[in-house]
């Protein structure tokens, strides 16, 4: 764990993983931005994160970048799993969904043409 000038521990383990500590957010939301390019300035905006935290997570990734990237791999594999399992799930549902013909005056909001009666002005 990397600690704080005050002792304390800036990255924690918790049920969610490795957490910049006192916050919601894992080092595997920070690996997002990384892995997109983002530069420090911009992750500690997006995830508003003080100087502070955004150095010690950089930090710790950088001292243990094999175990963070490990974990980070089996992060977006559950999410993909996770994303695939819904779309299977709900694919019947947003078929049924898609051919049910809209409810009168909602063919606009539908984008379906076929079912509007423009109006001449």
């Amino acid at each position: 764990m990397i600690l704080a000038s005050n002792g304390q521990s800036t990255i924690v383990r918790t049920e969610r993983g490795l957490t910049i500590s006192g916050t919601r957010i894992t080092l595997y939301d920070v690996m997002d931005y990384l892995t997109a390019g983002y530069p420090s300035k911009l992750i500690r905006e997006k995830l508003s994160l003080s100087d502070n935290q955004v150095d010690a997570a950089l930090s710790y990734i950088d001292t243990h970048r094999a175990q963070v990237e490990a974990e980070y791999q089996e992060v977006l594999q559950i999410a993909e799993d996770s994303r695939q399992y819904w779309e299977e799930r709900n694919r019947e549902h947003f078929a049924r969904l898609a051919a049910m013909p809209p409810k009168p005056g909602q063919e606009a909001i539908r984008g379906d043409s076929s079912h509007t009666n423009p109006k001449r002005i």
